[in-house]
């Protein structure tokens, strides 16, 4: 299958694929956000916020503690680290990736240091102190163009396009036309690629390298409009191009939507603008309605295909019939077809299940995002009747286990998901049947990341080979 020539964004230990368009949810820790004031300033509420952004469908994590909205006070860096501390840690702590907004050398390294990802610098990289931040860390770093030190550079753009001669249109004409795009796309283009050539001049890869053209910094809404117009030449610079007009004013602008919370629906028609445009991340504040809107846009617009595992057990009834249908039933979930199974193992029982289970491993190609396709297992679950008591975890007897272990190029750390499964490299009820599937699944899921234990160390031991499992392929 073709696809675009897309890049992984390398951000400490993570490397986030950008096959496919992101999500950084924004997660504001500040009284005076624009957009969502004192909504998370509660430590406990904001960790909540950020986890249920994640099980809404967002990747990346982007937590601030100053607002930069025109008229914000400024804020030190001691009042912002108490207020993104203990949600950056705890966040961090669940495995989610985090970024961190900010423009303090202090706030970055100290976030970094708790396990933060990606630091979003709002001033571009223009401290040397934060330029030798990045070069001493592995993170991801965005540059945001916005040069304040020089009276900010769009600013000047403003003033130049004052008097451009695209501006002076004859009265008698009664239309409206843009300035020239040339001189601004020019100047934000030229800052951010600078800076990116510091940075790497400093010993930063490339491939930690996002760029950001700032929508709303200083600029106007014409000015706005023809950056996003743009996009594609941005993306011509060869760094990951972050797309945050989420909420903004010139959105407002072109919708005529003042409440900025109103502003979603207008966001994503921008956004998908964006997208199309080779825009790749996507900072919003609604997630939800985001991974809806990105979601099934690229579904529709792009055939892009994964191979991924899911692993199946029962211990309850006819184990293996169970086994059979529900691979059959995964072969008609859209977008999905099962391309190989395992034969059926029996196993020793894990985790607290108290009798052996049926054991083996799906291998399926799917178009659908990991959070839609497990909800789909677990309609496969239902429809064979799966029970869940609370007492037992999860962990009782089941008719039917259906548990996404891994999908190519995904990596997500919600409440609801975890891919890489969090035990697939103890389970060796899982790694066997895997065996049959390919050559290596050690060496397979340990280039994926993935720690595969030794055999001894492992949970749920293969006890015998229970052979074919004969499930329907017609879909």
């Amino acid at each position: 299958m073709l696809r675009d020539n897309y890049t992984t964004w390398l951000c400490g230990g993570h490397g986030i694929s950008l096959v496919r368009p992101r999500i950084m949810g924004v997660l504001n820790v500040t009284p005076d956000s624009f957009s969502d004031a004192s909504e998370n300033l509660d430590p406990d509420k904001a960790i909540e916020t950020g986890m249920g952004m994640l099980d809404a469908g967002a990747d990346i994590i982007d937590v601030g503690g100053e607002s930069t909205r025109p008229g914000a006070e400024p804020v030190d860096a001691e009042e912002e680290l108490d207020r993104v501390l203990p949600v950056v840690e705890a966040l961090c702590e669940r495995g989610a990736i985090v970024s961190i907004d900010t423009r303090h050398p202090e706030v970055a390294q100290t976030c970094l240091e708790l396990g933060a990802s990606i630091v979003n610098d709002v001033s571009g990289f223009t401290n040397p102190d934060m330029v030798s931040l990045a070069t001493q860390s592995d993170c991801g770093v965005v540059i945001m163009h916005w040069n304040q030190k020089t009276g900010v550079n769009a600013r000047k753009s403003v003033q130049l396009y004052a008097n451009h001669p695209a501006r002076r249109v004859m009265p008698s004409a009664r239309r409206f036309t843009l300035p020239d795009e040339a001189p601004l796309m020019r100047e934000v283009m030229g800052f951010l690629g600078d800076q990116a050539r510091t940075l790497m001049r400093a010993g930063v890869a490339h491939d930690r390298i996002c760029v950001d053209p700032g929508p709303g910094f200083e600029k106007g809404v014409d000015e706005d409009v023809i950056i996003q117009r743009n996009t594609k030449l941005l993306t011509s610079m060869g760094y990951p191009v972050l797309t945050a007009v989420s909420r903004k004013r010139f959105v407002g602008a072109l919708t005529g939507v003042v409440d900025p919370k109103a502003r979603d629906a207008a966001t994503w028609g921008v956004c998908l603008s964006a997208v199309a445009n080779g825009a790749r991340i996507l900072r919003v504040h609604d997630v939800a309605s985001a991974f809806q809107a990105v979601t099934s846009y690229w579904g529709v617009s792009r055939a892009d295909s994964r191979q991924a595992f899911v692993s199946l057990g029962s211990n309850v009834g006819d184990r293996l019939d169970y086994l059979a249908q529900a691979a059959s039933l995964i072969n008609k979930i859209p977008l999905t077809c099962v391309t190989a199974v395992s034969k059926a193992y029996e196993t020793e029982p894990a985790y607290g299940i108290a009798t052996p289970v049926a054991n083996a491993v799906a291998e399926i190609h799917t178009e659908l995002h990991p959070l839609v396709l497990l909800d789909k297992l677990l309609e496969v679950e239902n429809t064979l009747g799966r029970e869940r008591d609370p007492k037992t975890l999860g962990h009782g007897p089941r008719t039917i286990d259906c548990d996404l272990c891994w999908v190519e190029g995904e990596e997500h750390h919600g409440a609801k998901l975890q891919l890489p499964h969090p035990g697939l490299g103890e389970r060796d009820y899982v790694l066997v049947p895997m065996e049959d599937l390919m050559a290596d699944p050690v060496r397979f899921l340990t280039h994926a990341g993935v720690e595969v234990k030794p055999v001894e160390d492992r949970v749920g031991h293969v006890l015998a080979d229970l052979g074919p499992i004969a499930w329907q392929e017609e879909r």
